[in-house]
């Protein structure tokens, strides 16, 4: 029996909707390519709250949760179908402003801040200075990269400072990878591994790591643990983190690891693909989806995005 052959290969959202009150819902890669929804996304997640699903977005951005709404409205989503988002930018802002417990606690007030255009959210309302150089800073946080026009050597500089100087550097999206369309950018998360390599601390908020996974269940309404299923594109982020927090996992096709699953419409071609990524990550979910959507696609339908 091979390892990926109780893996449930479904054509749509609808094989395993019954089974589960609770869904822990990916967003980059999964319901949107970070310019437009995927087709079928909308009438997928329409069909969800029709049943009564709780749907909670839980992505590791580095903004805010409001903004990350903001985003979604523009994209054309309507947020009322999701009943709560969370985001790793959100918890560190949280943690930010009290200061007082596990990493963020004694941080000081001057942080570099590495962020995507020159986005301050993450730390609006706070009582922080943003500093030029890790020379001046207390901390580097690090929210999102300037990738293509920033390659990771550009930071590495300020990174070099910081280990030499001994100050932790809190990373709010540990994604290594960051999907642009149909580009595949460098993510928050390589900035802080670099920071590590050079012999810093560094601590990572976001999936997989357990936190972000305890307080998502912790907003579900009379929803057991075992009622939830976690959804994404990520095997070391989503699934692994679902795996680690003892939940149901579906990985779908698009997204980080769509080259796998590229043209491949046979549920052997399928379950290759997923014996090599399962081999290669070290973990498998429970389920298997081509793409978000409610039940199976049109013959000549190939991951395209909905039209906007």
């Amino acid at each position: 029996m091979g390892i990926t052959d109780n893996i449930k290969i479904c054509e749509g959202i609808s094989e395993i909707s019954d089974s589960y009150t609770g869904i822990i819902l990916d967003q980059w890669g999964v319901i949107h390519d970070g310019e437009a929804p995927y087709e079928g996304v909308i009438d997928a997640l329409t069909n969800l709250k029709k049943r009564n699903k709780q749907i909670i977005l839980l992505s590791n951005s580095g903004k805010r949760a409001e903004p990350n709404a903001e985003r979604l409205r523009e994209m054309g989503f309507d947020t009322a179908l999701f009943d709560h988002i969370v985001t790793s930018g959100e918890m560190t802002w949280t943690g930010l402003r009290m200061q007082t417990e596990g990493i963020f606690k004694g941080l000081g007030k001057r942080c570099l801040l590495f962020s995507r255009g020159g986005d301050r959210s993450i730390v609006e309302g706070l009582d922080v200075e943003i500093v030029d150089s890790a020379t001046d800073a207390d901390f580097i946080l690090v929210s999102g990269s300037d990738a293509p026009e920033k390659t990771l050597a550009d930071y590495e500089p300020d990174l070099k400072i910081g280990v030499r100087k001994g100050i932790k550097l809190l990373c709010a999206n540990p994604d290594t990878k960051a999907i642009m369309g149909s580009k595949t950018l460098l993510g928050p998360g390589q900035i802080a591994k670099r920071y590590i390599d050079f012999g810093g601390v560094a601590h990572f908020i976001g999936k997989p790591h357990q936190p972000i996974f305890q307080y998502a269940l912790s907003l579900f309404k009379n929803v057991l643990p075992s009622g939830v299923v976690v959804i994404g594109d990520s095997l070391s982020h989503d699934i692994l983190g679902g795996l680690n927090s003892s939940l149901d996992t579906c990985l779908v096709g698009t997204g980080l690891h769509a080259s796998a699953f590229k043209g491949l419409q046979s549920d052997i071609a399928r379950r290759k693909a997923l014996q090599i990524l399962a081999l290669n990550f070290g973990v498998k979910p429970d389920y298997f989806v081509p793409t978000f959507q409610w039940g199976k696609p049109l013959p000549d339908r190939k991951n395209k995005r909905r039209s906007t």
